[in-house]
């Protein structure tokens, strides 16, 4: 009898260590699929379409949003995040960050990706979107133009939550896009120890990762309620595959299934054949209304000629044309007097043998013309006022500019501009330096942008601290 009470007190204390563990994985359904990551052909599928308990997978899609926002120039990965006493507080695992202190971007995204810290990635949705609800509805628009038709997230870690579900394809899909879209961050899901500001931490992938060749990622997952998940993808020389299983019973059962999945896409996948990356999905970063900055303008429209006036016309006086023709008479009749004197008188040394003959009479002027030149000329027609008229810029003309600041000096200006170029190259390689004398100095402008062009640029180079307001076709 006390052997039996004793057996059951051990039998107790053992499924009490099991549940202060975190316990064991509930008998979660089980579905996979296997991917050729180079086409997106289904090589393999069990269940795929089942909507499951994501886990931690989740934080792919996190981490795929922080990667979009650093693209578009909403955040970069120097800046300080202000941890919340919301995000501190949030279940292991954890990087055990406390709450009112700062760090980097970078080590939240290295945090959330080798260890899987769930505090991590609630301050990583809330330093995007300002609330995790907020980036939550953002995961969603982002899901659904990447095709994850049944996929909803409700928070950014992957915690148990009602209504927090995905499933094996959307998860595969999600895969195939960070290895392509981000590849020049898709490294951190291969390091099997990372600096994650305030300590060194360890990839929960790390087994597989050792374990099978070619493996290179990428996120595992685990709760009671979704069971053991992973979505892992490897590279065997020209041919890539992305294996996901979701309701795995253990770890090591986990990775063994993995491994099988991934052994079954290489012998399915072609040797070669043509990489046909997907497209990157609409932008849907956001949804708050733009901040409208009025710039008061410097240069304004004409409003009055600063040309003279035309001098009149008027008509000469009756004295002066009386004076003019009387000279006239008076000249032409001393020139038949000499060319008369001239004819009778030859030179001295010189025979005459002929009259020279008599200067040719001009025609006499018409006698109405000094009635014509008195007659009072007729009113002048005012002219007519002239019309401006201006081509109404669209946000696809290149009408657009941004300004970067006013400077001391012309050859202060054009370093900036020189150096803002070279920063942002990306979206200012087309535009045009131009520095304008303001009444305040010097200022550095970038024109011949696009609207579009122009906010794009203006916000990244504000999260760069880069002063920067964007100038319209009327600034």
């Amino acid at each position: 009898m006390i052997q039996r009470l004793l057996k059951q007190a051990f039998a107790g204390l053992v499924v009490l260590s099991f549940l202060l563990a975190g316990g064991p994985a509930l008998a979660a359904p089980y579905a996979a699929m296997v991917m050729d990551a180079r086409t997106g052909e289904v090589l393999h599928s069990r269940n795929a379409d089942t909507r499951l308990h994501p886990a931690s997978l989740t934080k792919m899609m996190t981490l795929y949003v922080a990667f979009e926002a650093i693209r578009r120039g909403e955040i970069t990965l120097d800046t300080k995040v202000l941890i919340s006493r919301k995000a501190a507080a949030e279940q292991p695992s954890k990087l055990g960050l406390k709450a009112g202190s700062r760090i980097a971007l970078r080590y939240l995204i290295r945090a959330s990706a080798v260890k899987s810290a769930n505090d991590a990635a609630t301050a990583i949705g809330e330093a995007i979107s300002g609330s995790e609800a907020a980036f939550a509805r953002r995961m969603n628009r982002t899901a659904k133009a990447l095709g994850m038709a049944r996929t909803t997230f409700k928070n950014a870690h992957g915690l148990t939550e009602s209504g927090h579900l995905s499933t094996a394809r959307d998860m595969t899909i999600l895969g195939r896009h960070m290895i392509y879209d981000y590849p020049q961050y898709y490294n951190l899901f291969s390091r099997q120890t990372t600096h994650a500001g305030i300590k060194q931490v360890s990839n929960t992938n790390r087994r597989l990762l050792q374990a099978y060749r070619g493996a290179d990622g990428i996120k595992t997952g685990y709760t009671r309620a979704a069971g053991f998940n992973l979505v892992a993808s490897a590279e065997r020389g020209n041919e890539r595959v992305i294996a996901t299983v979701f309701g795995g019973r253990s770890t090591a059962s986990r990775n063994a299934r993995v491994a099988e999945l991934l052994d079954m896409g290489f012998k399915r996948a072609p040797s070669r054949v043509a990489v046909r990356k997907p497209r990157l999905p609409a932008y849907t970063g956001n949804t708050v209304e733009p901040k409208v900055i009025k710039v008061k303008p410097t240069i304004t429209a004409v409003r009055k000629s600063p040309r003279p006036a035309i001098r009149p016309e008027a008509a000469p006086s009756q004295e002066m044309l009386l004076a003019l023709v009387k000279d006239v008479e008076e000249n032409v009749s001393e020139a038949r007097t000499e060319v008369a004197e001239l004819a009778e008188e030859p030179a001295p040394d010189v025979q005459v043998t002929k009259r020279a003959e008599p200067a040719v009479t001009p025609v006499q002027r018409p006698k109405g013309i000094l009635t014509a030149a008195l007659a009072p000329l007729a009113p002048k027609a005012a002219p007519k006022p002239r019309r401006v008229i201006t081509r109404a810029s669209t946000s696809g003309g290149r009408h657009w500019g941004i300004s970067v600041g006013k400077y001391a000096s012309r050859g202060k200006a054009e370093r900036v501009l020189l150096q803002v170029a070279l920063q942002e190259i990306e979206t200012l390689d087309e535009a045009l330096r131009k520095v304008v004398n303001r009444p305040q100095g010097w200022e550095a402008n970038f024109v011949g942008m696009t609207r579009d062009r122009a906010d794009l640029a203006c916000a990244r180079l504000t999260a760069r601290g880069v002063e920067c307001q964007t100038r319209g076709p009327a600034s």
